[in-house]
Protein backbone atom coordinates (compact mmCIF):
# COMPACT_ATOMS: atom_id res chain seq x y z
CA UNK A 1 0.00 0.00 0.00
CA UNK A 2 1.38 3.19 -0.78
CA UNK A 3 0.53 6.79 -0.64
CA UNK A 4 -0.74 8.96 -3.95
CA UNK A 5 2.45 11.73 -5.10
CA UNK A 6 5.76 11.79 -5.48
CA UNK A 7 7.90 10.47 -2.66
CA UNK A 8 11.33 9.66 -1.75
CA UNK A 9 12.40 6.28 -2.47
CA UNK A 10 13.33 4.44 0.75
CA UNK A 11 12.73 1.53 2.42
CA UNK A 12 9.50 1.64 5.25
CA UNK A 13 11.26 1.03 8.51
CA UNK A 14 10.38 2.77 11.90
CA UNK A 15 14.59 4.66 11.58
CA UNK A 16 13.39 5.97 8.16
CA UNK A 17 10.34 7.18 9.36
CA UNK A 18 12.14 9.23 12.74
CA UNK A 19 14.66 10.52 10.03
CA UNK A 20 11.92 11.58 7.60
CA UNK A 21 10.09 13.37 10.45
CA UNK A 22 12.69 15.18 11.13
CA UNK A 23 13.64 15.96 7.63
CA UNK A 24 9.59 17.20 7.40
CA UNK A 25 9.90 19.70 10.69
CA UNK A 26 13.21 20.99 9.41
CA UNK A 27 11.61 21.51 5.74
CA UNK A 28 8.72 23.43 7.29
CA UNK A 29 11.03 26.08 9.94
CA UNK A 30 12.94 26.60 6.71
CA UNK A 31 10.10 27.27 4.24
CA UNK A 32 9.16 29.56 7.66
CA UNK A 33 11.91 31.13 7.56
CA UNK A 34 12.80 31.54 4.14
CA UNK A 35 9.17 33.44 4.09
CA UNK A 36 10.20 35.36 6.82
CA UNK A 37 13.29 36.39 5.34
CA UNK A 38 11.33 36.70 1.49
CA UNK A 39 8.64 39.48 3.40
CA UNK A 40 11.65 41.63 5.20
CA UNK A 41 13.73 41.61 1.73
CA UNK A 42 10.64 42.97 0.38
CA UNK A 43 9.99 45.42 2.69
CA UNK A 44 13.19 46.88 2.65
CA UNK A 45 13.17 46.69 -1.30
CA UNK A 46 9.67 49.15 -1.27
CA UNK A 47 11.83 51.39 1.12
CA UNK A 48 14.89 51.26 -0.75
CA UNK A 49 12.54 52.12 -4.20
CA UNK A 50 10.97 55.09 -2.01
CA UNK A 51 14.60 56.70 -1.32
CA UNK A 52 16.01 55.94 -5.09
CA UNK A 53 13.06 58.30 -6.19
CA UNK A 54 13.66 60.72 -3.56
CA UNK A 55 18.01 60.71 -4.21
CA UNK A 56 17.14 61.04 -8.61
CA UNK A 57 14.85 64.24 -7.27
CA UNK A 58 17.35 64.78 -5.84
CA UNK A 59 20.41 64.48 -7.97
CA UNK A 60 18.45 66.58 -11.02
CA UNK A 61 17.78 69.56 -8.81
CA UNK A 62 21.68 69.38 -7.76
CA UNK A 63 22.36 68.74 -11.15
CA UNK A 64 20.29 71.89 -12.18
CA UNK A 65 21.80 74.24 -9.94
CA UNK A 66 25.48 73.11 -10.62
CA UNK A 67 25.06 73.90 -14.21
CA UNK A 68 23.10 77.18 -13.32
CA UNK A 69 26.45 78.00 -11.17
CA UNK A 70 29.18 76.66 -14.45
CA UNK A 71 27.17 79.42 -16.50
CA UNK A 72 27.76 82.13 -13.85
CA UNK A 73 31.02 81.31 -13.35
CA UNK A 74 32.05 81.13 -17.35
CA UNK A 75 29.97 84.49 -17.65
CA UNK A 76 32.07 86.01 -14.82
CA UNK A 77 35.17 84.68 -15.20
CA UNK A 78 35.08 82.67 -18.77
CA UNK A 79 37.26 79.67 -19.24
CA UNK A 80 38.17 78.54 -15.96
CA UNK A 81 39.01 74.82 -17.10
CA UNK A 82 43.43 74.99 -17.11
CA UNK A 83 43.17 77.12 -13.99
CA UNK A 84 41.12 74.17 -12.50
CA UNK A 85 43.30 70.98 -14.06
CA UNK A 86 46.32 73.21 -13.31
CA UNK A 87 44.73 73.88 -9.57
CA UNK A 88 43.84 70.31 -8.49
CA UNK A 89 46.59 67.85 -6.70
CA UNK A 90 44.59 65.35 -4.97
CA UNK A 91 40.98 64.18 -4.76
CA UNK A 92 38.98 66.89 -1.97
CA UNK A 93 36.79 63.64 -2.12
CA UNK A 94 36.95 59.97 -1.13
CA UNK A 95 34.23 57.27 -1.17
CA UNK A 96 34.52 54.88 1.84
CA UNK A 97 32.55 51.39 1.30
CA UNK A 98 31.43 49.31 4.12
CA UNK A 99 28.82 46.02 3.84
CA UNK A 100 25.36 46.18 5.31
CA UNK A 101 23.66 43.19 6.22
CA UNK A 102 20.20 43.05 5.49
CA UNK A 103 18.19 39.66 6.82
CA UNK A 104 21.84 37.80 5.68
CA UNK A 105 22.05 39.57 2.82
CA UNK A 106 25.25 41.54 2.48
CA UNK A 107 25.19 45.15 0.36
CA UNK A 108 27.81 47.59 -0.02
CA UNK A 109 27.03 50.87 1.25
CA UNK A 110 29.10 53.58 -0.23
CA UNK A 111 29.94 57.33 1.61
CA UNK A 112 31.60 60.27 0.43
CA UNK A 113 34.43 61.75 2.80
CA UNK A 114 35.33 65.12 2.49
CA UNK A 115 39.51 65.25 2.28
CA UNK A 116 41.05 68.41 4.47
CA UNK A 117 42.71 70.55 1.49
CA UNK A 118 42.37 74.12 0.94
CA UNK A 119 41.49 75.23 -2.54
CA UNK A 120 42.70 77.79 -4.53
CA UNK A 121 41.84 81.37 -4.14
CA UNK A 122 40.11 83.20 -6.95
CA UNK A 123 39.20 86.10 -5.18
CA UNK A 124 41.33 88.44 -7.60
CA UNK A 125 38.74 87.91 -10.31
CA UNK A 126 36.18 90.29 -10.32
CA UNK A 127 33.44 88.13 -8.86
CA UNK A 128 35.12 85.04 -10.04
CA UNK A 129 36.38 83.28 -6.95
CA UNK A 130 33.21 83.82 -5.80
CA UNK A 131 31.08 82.17 -8.76
CA UNK A 132 33.59 79.36 -8.84
CA UNK A 133 33.67 78.53 -4.71
CA UNK A 134 29.62 78.58 -5.17
CA UNK A 135 30.03 76.35 -7.91
CA UNK A 136 32.30 73.72 -6.16
CA UNK A 137 29.73 73.49 -3.22
CA UNK A 138 26.89 72.93 -5.63
CA UNK A 139 28.94 70.20 -7.25
CA UNK A 140 30.11 68.52 -4.20
CA UNK A 141 26.38 68.16 -3.03
CA UNK A 142 25.72 66.48 -6.61
CA UNK A 143 28.85 64.31 -5.81
CA UNK A 144 27.24 63.52 -2.43
CA UNK A 145 23.84 62.85 -3.79
CA UNK A 146 25.86 60.43 -6.93
CA UNK A 147 27.39 58.48 -4.06
CA UNK A 148 23.98 57.49 -1.98
CA UNK A 149 22.07 57.16 -5.14
CA UNK A 150 24.62 54.66 -6.20
CA UNK A 151 24.54 53.01 -3.04
CA UNK A 152 20.75 52.76 -3.23
CA UNK A 153 20.79 51.42 -6.46
CA UNK A 154 23.38 48.86 -6.20
CA UNK A 155 21.51 47.61 -2.60
CA UNK A 156 18.41 47.62 -4.55
CA UNK A 157 19.68 45.54 -7.27
CA UNK A 158 21.76 43.26 -4.80
CA UNK A 159 18.50 42.37 -2.58
CA UNK A 160 16.22 41.92 -6.04
CA UNK A 161 18.49 39.23 -7.37
CA UNK A 162 18.19 37.54 -3.36
CA UNK A 163 14.53 38.02 -3.42
CA UNK A 164 14.12 36.22 -6.26
CA UNK A 165 16.50 33.99 -5.14
CA UNK A 166 14.58 33.53 -1.78
CA UNK A 167 11.39 33.25 -3.65
CA UNK A 168 12.48 30.19 -5.65
CA UNK A 169 13.33 28.46 -2.84
CA UNK A 170 10.32 29.12 -0.47
CA UNK A 171 8.22 27.38 -4.02
CA UNK A 172 10.65 24.37 -3.86
CA UNK A 173 10.41 23.63 -0.43
CA UNK A 174 6.41 24.88 -0.66
CA UNK A 175 5.71 22.77 -3.67
CA UNK A 176 7.98 20.05 -3.53
CA UNK A 177 10.21 19.38 -0.72
CA UNK A 178 7.62 19.52 1.73
CA UNK A 179 4.85 17.57 0.20
CA UNK A 180 7.13 15.00 -1.25
CA UNK A 181 8.95 14.06 2.15
CA UNK A 182 5.11 14.27 3.98
CA UNK A 183 4.16 11.79 1.04
CA UNK A 184 7.24 9.63 2.34
CA UNK A 185 5.85 10.00 5.65
CA UNK A 186 2.46 8.96 4.90
CA UNK A 187 3.96 5.88 2.83
CA UNK A 188 6.26 4.62 5.46
CA UNK A 189 3.33 4.71 8.05
CA UNK A 190 0.99 2.96 6.35
CA UNK A 191 3.35 -0.04 5.10
CA UNK A 192 4.31 0.04 8.81
CA UNK A 193 0.10 -0.18 10.14
CA UNK A 194 0.52 -2.98 7.26
CA UNK A 195 3.07 -5.13 8.63
CA UNK A 196 1.59 -4.76 11.98
CA UNK A 197 -1.35 -5.80 10.54
CA UNK A 198 0.19 -8.51 9.01
CA UNK A 199 2.36 -9.74 12.02
CA UNK A 200 -1.05 -9.35 13.85
CA UNK A 201 -2.54 -11.93 11.82
CA UNK A 202 0.44 -14.16 11.70
CA UNK A 203 0.14 -14.33 15.49
CA UNK A 204 -3.42 -14.92 16.03
CA UNK A 205 -2.89 -18.02 13.14
CA UNK A 206 -0.39 -19.44 15.49
CA UNK A 207 -2.30 -19.22 18.34
CA UNK A 208 -5.26 -20.71 16.96
CA UNK A 209 -2.75 -23.46 15.78
CA UNK A 210 -1.67 -23.87 19.03
CA UNK A 211 -4.89 -24.01 20.52
CA UNK A 212 -6.12 -26.42 18.26
CA UNK A 213 -3.14 -28.41 19.00
CA UNK A 214 -3.77 -28.80 22.57
CA UNK A 215 -7.36 -29.55 22.09
CA UNK A 216 -6.63 -32.17 19.85
CA UNK A 217 -3.89 -33.52 22.73
CA UNK A 218 -5.96 -33.14 25.51
CA UNK A 219 -8.82 -35.13 23.51
CA UNK A 220 -6.32 -37.88 22.55
CA UNK A 221 -5.48 -38.29 26.07
CA UNK A 222 -9.08 -38.03 27.36
CA UNK A 223 -9.43 -40.92 24.69
CA UNK A 224 -7.10 -42.99 25.99
CA UNK A 225 -8.14 -42.68 29.56
CA UNK A 226 -11.25 -43.85 28.72
CA UNK A 227 -9.98 -46.40 27.06
CA UNK A 228 -7.88 -47.63 29.32
CA UNK A 229 -10.52 -47.28 31.81
CA UNK A 230 -13.05 -49.77 29.54
CA UNK A 231 -10.23 -52.07 29.16
CA UNK A 232 -10.14 -52.15 32.93
CA UNK A 233 -13.19 -53.00 34.03
CA UNK A 234 -14.03 -55.43 31.33
CA UNK A 235 -10.82 -57.58 32.32
CA UNK A 236 -12.09 -57.40 35.87
CA UNK A 237 -15.66 -59.35 34.75
CA UNK A 238 -14.33 -61.93 32.44
CA UNK A 239 -14.90 -65.30 34.09
CA UNK A 240 -12.26 -68.06 34.29
CA UNK A 241 -10.68 -70.39 31.90
CA UNK A 242 -12.06 -73.08 34.49
CA UNK A 243 -15.33 -71.39 34.65
CA UNK A 244 -15.61 -71.34 31.13
CA UNK A 245 -15.05 -75.03 30.52
CA UNK A 246 -17.76 -75.87 33.32
CA UNK A 247 -19.84 -73.20 31.34
CA UNK A 248 -19.08 -75.27 28.33
CA UNK A 249 -19.64 -78.62 30.12
CA UNK A 250 -22.64 -78.65 32.46
CA UNK A 251 -22.21 -82.44 32.72
CA UNK A 252 -19.07 -82.74 34.27
CA UNK A 253 -19.78 -81.12 37.38
CA UNK A 254 -22.28 -84.61 37.98
CA UNK A 255 -20.24 -86.94 36.10
CA UNK A 256 -17.05 -85.59 38.90
CA UNK A 257 -19.67 -85.89 41.90
CA UNK A 258 -20.83 -89.56 40.82
CA UNK A 259 -17.15 -91.03 40.47
CA UNK A 260 -16.72 -89.20 43.79
CA UNK A 261 -19.41 -90.87 45.66
CA UNK A 262 -18.72 -94.08 44.52
CA UNK A 263 -15.01 -93.65 45.59
CA UNK A 264 -16.73 -92.88 49.12
CA UNK A 265 -18.93 -95.52 48.86
CA UNK A 266 -16.33 -98.26 48.03
CA UNK A 267 -14.20 -96.97 50.70
CA UNK A 268 -16.55 -96.88 52.84
CA UNK A 269 -18.18 -100.49 52.31
CA UNK A 270 -14.51 -102.07 52.68
CA UNK A 271 -14.17 -102.57 56.26
CA UNK A 272 -10.24 -103.73 57.30
CA UNK A 273 -10.18 -106.34 60.24
CA UNK A 274 -8.84 -105.79 63.51
CA UNK A 275 -5.83 -107.78 64.59
CA UNK A 276 -6.08 -109.24 67.72
CA UNK A 277 -2.93 -109.76 69.45
CA UNK A 278 -2.11 -112.71 72.46
CA UNK A 279 -4.96 -114.97 70.84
Amino acid sequence: MSSGGARLNVFPTRQNLQVMKVKLVGAKKGHSLLKKKADALTMRLRLLLRKILEAKEAMGAAFKDGNFALAEVKYAAGDIKPTVIESVGVAQKKVEIRVDNIAGVKVPVFKAIDVASVGADHTGLSKGGQQIAKARTVFSKAVDVLVQLATLQTSFTILDEAIKVTSRRVNALDSVVVPRIANTVEYIKSELDELEREEFFRLKRSQDKKKRLIAEKEADQKAAAEAEKDLGSASFRRPSSIARNRIATPGARDIGGGEAGSASGSSAGKKTPRRRFGV
